[in-house]
């Protein structure tokens, strides 16, 4: 694993001493990326494409903020024992907290900017779904966000500085237990699935399937519901793969909860836009 790129000299003011993560890099990549895609969309569909910028800047803030927020509520136990230093820590956040509060910044940006929200919503579709796949580059390269123990040849084992290790100590302490012949096998660090390349992969072909069909005649926010129903499929897949302690209802995670409501808001939504006829929404 790489999760420091490298780091600055010890001279510099303010940031001297400091990381450079691999993470930090990929997500600020998936902003550019989701920006370059957002801008030419919204130029295809008639819109100064530099405002697309205005856009991402919320969503960064949006973003960022929001995953903390919601990994803060996930992990409140910490937050009461570490205080301030772990909510100003580095790590910790997920993905659909930052979704949320950035889809409503961005929106907000949007009707301040006098955009049409529908069309907007369609332009960043495909943007979403590629910078998605680039932001979980990161998690791989870090070591975060691996899954279950596999003996399989997909399996990938992430040793010490990947933080965190799949030591048989961290797996365990998802509530999984490791088989006795893989630690005989492996020792101390396990194969565990690689899910952030499946959902690097499975994003790849929503972005690639959402490029191929954006032109079509369609009522304004059809393209966008295709991608929240198409993303919350991807990831309530992926979670019977992730090594999780969040499955509050039964055999289902959080996340996967929260992917059907946004699958059945996608398919309600996309039932609604068919007996909708197409003309200019905001």
């Amino acid at each position: 694993m790489l999760p420091h790129l490298f780091r600055f000299p010890e001279w510099l003011p303010l940031v001297g001493g400091e990381y450079v993560t691999s993470f930090g890099v990929m997500m600020f990549l998936s902003f550019v990326t989701a920006g370059l895609i957002l801008r030419a969309e919204m130029e295809r569909n008639g819109f100064d494409g530099e405002k697309a910028w205005d856009l991402i800047f919320m969503a960064v803030i949006g973003g960022i903020v929001g995953g903390k927020l919601y990994y803060v509520f996930l992990n409140f136990d910490r937050l009461q024992a570490e205080g301030l230093s772990f909510l100003l820590s580095r790590g910790g956040m997920v993905w659909y907290g930052g979704f949320a509060v950035a889809a409503f910044l961005v929106l907000w940006q949007a009707k301040r900017m006098g955009l049409p929200l529908l069309k907007i919503c369609d332009s960043s579709a495909p943007a979403l779904a590629l910078a998605y796949a680039v932001g979980r580059v990161g998690c791989f390269l870090v070591g975060d966000d691996w899954g279950r123990p596999t003996d399989s040849w997909v399996g990938v084992r992430f040793s010490p500085p990947a933080y965190p290790p799949s030591t048989v100590e961290n797996i365990e302490s998802f509530g999984i237990s490791v088989d006795p012949a893989l630690i005989e096998r492996y020792g101390s660090v396990i194969p565990v699935h690689p899910t952030q390349l499946y959902e690097v992969a499975m994003s790849t072909v929503i972005f690639l399937f959402l490029w191929k069909i954006r032109g079509r005649s369609a009522s304004p926010g059809w393209l966008f519901s295709v991608w929240l129903a198409l993303a919350g499929a991807e990831r309530f897949v992926v979670e019977f793969f992730r090594a999780k302690d969040d499955r509050f209802f039964g055999a289902l995670t959080l996340a996967q909860v929260i992917s059907i409501g946004l699958i059945a808001f996608a398919l309600v939504w996309m039932a609604r836009l068919r007996k909708t006829p197409d003309t200019p929404a905001g």
